[in-house]
């Protein structure tokens, strides 16, 4: 992962990725993964998204893993949460009532350090990285979360009309990285209001449930 890359966006603000409400996605499809109230739920990449405080509204527990501390003070900070910091391993550990941040290189992060997770949820994790590290990230992830069910938004667009970061997904790619331990769902796609960069784009909406597919 370019850490480098990650750390001057945040210091320089540019945040475009940032949201200013949570994902409409999310909304609409996250009963889909049948969760209770207390479950825990895993965002990889998480930044300070608005995501997270609403699945503590409606009742979830929430783990994250992020590069830049400065994401996550603002995170905390935003929410009103108070914290503690503990560390583990690479890692620091941002602690507050019903979340918990890994700060660090997500790679650093272990099945043993990160706990029990009931689902995942990547909104801005699989299209932050370049095409070699997401068939590692894709393969990292399932195992530190013994492969737990996923409602994943990824992007698609014409890449050679503009260089990633956020990268386009297909359906292709995203095929290859969880068919055979998952079943995969398309639930909804949306075109990006305005476009991305004044590139055409398109939102996808991807539940993964336990159960291969051929």
């Amino acid at each position: 992962m370019d850490t480098d890359f990650w750390h001057q966006k945040w210091k320089a603000r540019e945040i475009g990725f940032h949201q200013t409400e949570a994902n409409p996605l999310l909304i609409k499809w996250f009963k889909e993964l049948a969760l209770e109230q207390g479950n825990r739920v895993f965002l990889p990449l998480c930044g300070k998204t608005l995501d997270i405080a609403w699945l503590l509204s409606n009742g979830y527990r929430v783990a994250g893993a992020e590069l830049s501390e400065t994401a996550i003070e603002e995170l905390f900070l935003d929410l009103g949460l108070e914290f503690e910091i503990t560390i583990v391993g690479n890692l620091k550990h941002y602690v507050g009532q019903d979340i918990d941040i890994f700060v660090g290189d997500i790679f650093d992060l272990s099945a043993s350090i990160l706990g029990t997770v009931d689902a995942i949820y990547d909104r801005a994790a699989l299209v932050a990285l370049p095409e070699v590290m997401r068939r590692q990230y894709s393969s990292h992830l399932m195992q530190i979360t013994n492969r737990a069910p996923q409602l994943v938004i990824c992007l698609e667009y014409d890449q050679d009309l503009m260089a990633g970061p956020p990268f386009s997904i297909s359906a292709t790619e995203f095929s290859r990285h969880y068919r055979g331990v998952y079943q995969l769902s398309l639930l909804e796609s949306v075109g990006v209001a305005g476009g991305l960069k004044g590139c055409a784009a398109t939102e996808n909406a991807w539940l993964l449930l336990e159960g291969q597919e051929i």
